[in-house]
């Protein structure tokens, strides 16, 4: 299988209850980004989905390549819509979280291992909050992500985001274990 190295799969979501369950999530807090070398500025994460048994912040929001189980965060049963998104990917849903990136952050290029079609492990965002003044960059090329929209974005190859904006940057960003029907929805989308 080979794929461009970001999609925009056919699945769309409210944008408006993105937002209104962004707002339900927030509310205990967020946890900043624990590796500090690979961003300047402030990108945090709220955790959806974890590990099974995951007690500390580093556990909810680090990807758990080794991780069998995963089992929904509290902060996910208050959010309805979100619920909704979820059951919509008919695939095994390992980490989700919210990301955020504050104005002014920038991630530096890097790679994120077994995150990719290969590893049978793969990385969806759901933008919710966003401004025209991000740049997302996969492979060196830019994506553009639109809030509530549904995208594959090939986290294995040099990626970077800046947030060049005056507004936060939030996507639902989903890691999922790759089978048949997610590979049918990827045959689907458009490529970009």
């Amino acid at each position: 299988m080979i794929f461009p190295h970001s999609l925009r799969l056919p699945l769309d979501f409210d944008p408006d209850l993105l937002a209104r369950d962004l707002g339900l999530a927030a509310q205990p807090g967020w946890t900043r980004h624990f590796i500090r070398d690979v961003y300047d500025g402030e990108w945090d994460m709220i955790a959806l989905r974890a590990p099974k048994g995951a007690r500390r912040a580093a556990q909810l929001t680090l990807f758990s390549p080794m991780a069998e189980a995963f089992e929904d965060t509290d902060v996910l049963a208050r959010c309805p819509y979100f619920r909704v998104v979820l059951e919509s990917f008919r695939c095994a849903l390992r980490q989700v979280r919210l990301m955020r990136l504050a104005p002014g952050t920038v991630i530096k290029e890097h790679i994120d291992q077994f995150l990719d079609i290969e590893d049978g492990a793969v990385r969806l965002h759901v933008p919710i909050r966003t401004n025209d003044a991000v740049d997302f960059r996969v492979a060196g090329r830019r994506v553009v992500m639109l809030p509530g929209t549904t995208w594959y974005v090939a986290v294995g190859e040099p990626h970077s985001v800046a947030n060049r904006g005056a507004a936060d940057r939030v996507h639902l960003v989903i890691d999922a274990t790759l089978d048949k029907w997610l590979v049918d929805l990827f045959e689907a989308a458009e490529g970009c």
